[in-house]
């Protein structure tokens, strides 16, 4: 195998799902399954969403809800945030 071939096929393997691409069944159903994702959300963007109920996210954060681009609308996910204290003085 050649180099090329090498790095293309490599690349390949580890090429992100897109959002844009999947219905939000189909999204959902991924997080669920894989409790983590990296996904492609337009050309120059991506992040790791995670399921709801579970420990994916590093202390202090926590899932924070989040809409991502699917092929069929906005769909509803959750990505690791540190909550922020918004309450008043």
């Amino acid at each position: 195998m050649s180099l090329g071939a090498l790095l293309a096929a490599t690349a390949a393997a580890e090429a992100r799902p897109d959002s844009r691409g999947m219905s939000c069944a189909d999204i959902r159903a991924m997080i669920q399954s894989r409790r983590a994702v990296v996904l492609t959300t337009g050309p120059n963007t991506y992040d790791r969403y995670v399921r709801q109920f579970g420990n994916e996210c590093d202390w202090p954060e926590v899932p924070m809800s989040a809409y991502i681009p699917a092929r069929d609308g906005h769909c509803p996910v959750y990505r690791c945030e540190e909550p922020v204290d918004n309450f008043p003085n």
